[in-house]
C-alpha cells in the first residue's frame, strides 16, 4: 500500500515539490553562506519525492548553530512553506482520494519549517537507527 501511495504521491506531487526543493538548493548553494540551507532543502526534495514509510526526526547531536539556523528560515522560508503546505493539504483533503495525499503534505510540514538539525528515516527502521547517536 506503501509502494502505491508513494506512486501516486510522485506522480501528481512528489516531482513538482522536489523540482522546486532542488531548485531552491542549487539556489543556496551558489550563494556559498547559505549552503546549509541548500543541502536542506536537498533533502526536503528527497523526502518531497517519497513521504510514505518515512518520518522526520531530530539528530540527538544537533545543536546551537542548528536552532540559530531554524530560526532564520522560519523567517525568511519556513512559514511559506508550511503554509503553502497546508493549504494544499487542505485542498487535497476535498476529495477521498487526495485524503492520503494531503496527510502526505501535513507531514512536510515539519520539515519544511525546521529543517537544520533533522534526519529522515524509514519508519521501518529499528529504533536506535530512527535516533543517531551523538558522535
Amino acid at each position: 500500500m506503501r509502494t502505491l501511495l508513494n506512486v501516486i504521491w510522485l506522480v501528481l506531487c512528489g516531482v513538482w515539490l522536489a523540482i522546486g526543493y532542488a531548485v531552491a538548493g542549487i539556489i543556496c548553494c551558489l550563494l556559498i553562506v547559505t549552503i546549509p540551507f541548500g543541502l536542506a532543502s536537498f533533502r526536503m526534495a528527497d523526502f518531497a519525492l517519497w513521504p510514505f514509510g518515512r518520518q522526520l526526526v531530530r539528530r540527538a547531536d544537533a545543536g546551537a548553530p542548528s536552532t540559530i539556523g531554524n530560526i532564520i528560515w522560519i523567517v525568511f522560508a519556513g512559514w511559506w512553506l508550511a503554509l503553502a503546505h497546508l493549504t494544499t493539504a487542505v485542498a487535497l483533503a476535498v476529495t477521498i482520494i487526495g485524503i492520503p495525499l494531503a496527510w502526505a503534505n501535513l507531514k512536510l510540514i515539519p520539515v519544511s519549517l525546521v529543517p537544520l538539525g533533522r534526519v529522515i528515516v524509514d519508519s521501518d527502521a529499528p529504533q536506535d537507527a530512527r535516533y543517531p547517536a551523538v558522535n
